[in-house]
């Protein structure tokens, strides 16, 4: 199956059923928190946020390759696990450089909002006007 194929398949099965085998042993990876090498390393990371936030949903809107640069546009979803469960939402995209062999060796995360305003998500309430 073809790169794109998979990752589209991945994004719409995200965070579970991902397919680790694309990326390189030594993929670097980096996200507005986060920066690192190893895909064991990613898979850690992807593990624990499946085991942190529920509701998980990334909504792929675009994807693109060009040589060996893949471009990805999209938008994760998901639930906070503070008592009032509130929705964060983060838009963003992702630069992916392949080897000749196929494989990710550079996944790097660009978000539309910053990690602070990622953060007041959490802290967006709604009061009902009581009559």
């Amino acid at each position: 199956m073809e790169i794109i194929e998979i990752l589209k398949k991945d994004y719409l099965n995200f965070p579970k059923f991902q397919s680790y085998e694309i990326y390189a042993d030594n993929v670097y990876f980096a996200d507005p928190l986060n920066s690192f090498q190893g895909v064991k390393r990613y898979q850690k990371m992807i593990n624990f946020m499946n085991s942190f936030f529920s509701d998980m949903k990334l909504e792929l809107h675009s994807i693109e390759q060009e040589a060996q640069i893949i471009n990805t546009e999209w938008t994760l979803t998901m639930l906070s696990p503070l008592p009032w469960k509130p929705t964060i939402s983060i838009s963003g995209s992702s630069e992916l450089m392949i080897n000749d062999e196929q494989l990710i060796i550079s996944h790097i995360d660009r978000w539309n909002i910053s990690p602070w305003q990622m953060l007041l998500q959490n802290f967006q309430f709604t009061f009902s006007k009581i009559n």
